[in-house]
């Protein structure tokens, strides 16, 4: 079976990989793809939004099922395109990816099915922003309402933060949207939550925390993410049936009264406190860089999920798991996630031996000319799976360091609540 990939991340990369390795597959296209899957797929350059002319791709090479990596094509309505065109696809339709899309739809839901969330207030002007701020104690969360390449989230301590961040976004920061949503700041744990969903079934498809702070100890600005592990230990069965029910499956129902099925991966964004789980956000696909970890632990074929998915039969598949553990770090160009430099010479590559439990995924890479460069912040996922967090980690932290990219960083300390709990048990 051909099967076509939407996405150039260490996401992307990572499903490639499992793609690649599954018995019902044939030949992989990646759209456009990066320096990693180029080895194990045709890479073809396209603008992931020009959706006719990847319809023409699929054609052309007798594509038979396409699987969507980014939010940005499923918010902008992929699935709906393709499925109109007799397109075999794994992943939501347009109204369904509004759960990541805008902020203050997934709010809505949370309100109308009392589903278990931050205090919060949609906001379209200065005016409905001070009515909260007079209501609420700082810290406040400043949430763009639309897609932001996870930029659009800013913990604001003072007043006046608050003021200029939300001023910002309306004036038209972001494209997406000049709205915003405004929520109480919730103290606890954060940990990511995934399913795969098809129209009447949903599947537990792993657990992560991942670390967005681009500085040890979880400081400085947020990031696109740093690093990861799996599986997230605070996720424990009690907490595991109320996410279920009190989340879930209310949000899938939300979906349902609409008569708009959800289909493909569901990442459920918590904050964990004193054993509850509260819902922080919604997104319509595999997080990055939780995909990377989550997937080295997959036993089961993945096309054949996909397949299951699309098709609604999910309800029969047997999804199966490694019990070892799984990290990844990510290693990014310095200057991020503000400026940086792009087609940087990475070299060395090829000196990185990898054992059967090491991965390396490529994100923001390119050859130019015959020499690997980087493309972007996040640049390399170094992953490993072990029977020890600590252990996974040194290992990831040596793998880099042979690498030896001059022009890169990363954070030493992925995981260290996790190891941090183990030193004290």
């Amino acid at each position: 079976m051909n099967i076509a990939l939407i996405g150039s991340g260490g996401r992307e990369h990572a499903l490639c990989q499992k793609i690649y390795e599954s018995k019902i597959s044939s030949k992989i296209f990646c759209i456009p793809g990066n320096a990693g899957t180029v080895k194990i797929a045709q890479n073809i350059d396209i603008e992931i939004s020009n959706f006719e002319k990847i319809l023409k791709i699929i054609k052309f090479y007798k594509i038979e099922l396409v699987v969507v990596g980014p939010e940005e094509p499923l918010v902008k309505g992929i699935v709906d395109f393709l499925n109109k065109n007799k397109i075999k696809v794994f992943g939501p339709n347009k109204f369904a990816s509004k759960l990541e899309g805008s902020k203050a739809f997934m709010k809505k839901i949370c309100k109308s099915y009392q589903i278990p969330t931050a205090k919060f207030k949609i906001c379209k002007n200065k005016s409905q922003v001070n009515d909260f701020l007079k209501k609420s104690n700082l810290p406040l969360v400043v949430k763009a309402d639309g897609l932001a390449a996870g930029k659009g989230v800013t913990i604001c301590k003072t007043k006046n933060q608050v003021l200029n961040v939300s001023d910002q976004i309306f004036k038209g920061k972001f494209k997406s949207s000049k709205k915003l949503v405004l929520e109480e700041f919730l103290n606890g744990e954060e940990a990511s939550y995934f399913l795969v969903v098809d129209k009447n079934n949903f599947k537990f498809f792993g657990t992560a925390q991942d670390h967005k702070r681009v500085g040890e100890n979880d400081t400085g600005p947020n990031t696109g993410g740093m690093g990861a592990y799996s599986p997230a230990k605070i996720i424990n069965k009690d907490v595991e049936k109320k996410i279920i029910n009190r989340i879930v499956k209310p949000t899938l129902r939300a979906l349902k009264s609409k008569d708009k099925h959800y289909k493909g991966f569901l990442y459920v964004g918590l904050m964990i406190k004193n054993g509850d789980p509260f819902l922080i956000e919604f997104n319509v696909r595999m997080g990055d860089p939780e995909c990377q970890v989550i997937l080295p632990r997959l036993k089961t074929d993945i096309v054949e999920i996909f397949l299951n998915t699309v098709n609604d039969k999910l309800k029969n598949t047997v999804i199966k798991w490694r019990k070892e553990k799984s990290m990844t770090i990510v290693l990014c160009s310095k200057g991020y996630p503000g400026s940086y430099t792009k087609n940087k010479k990475i070299e060395n590559i090829d000196k990185i031996n990898l054992s059967k439990s090491d991965y390396l995924y490529h994100a923001g890479t390119k050859y130019s000319e015959g020499q690997l460069v980087s493309n972007g912040g996040r640049v390399l996922n170094f992953t490993s799976i072990g029977k020890n967090f600590f252990i996974v980690r040194k290992k990831i932290i040596h793998l880099i360091r042979k690498l030896n990219w001059k022009n890169g960083f990363f954070r030493k300390d992925i995981g260290w609540r996790e190891i941090k709990k183990n030193a004290n048990n």
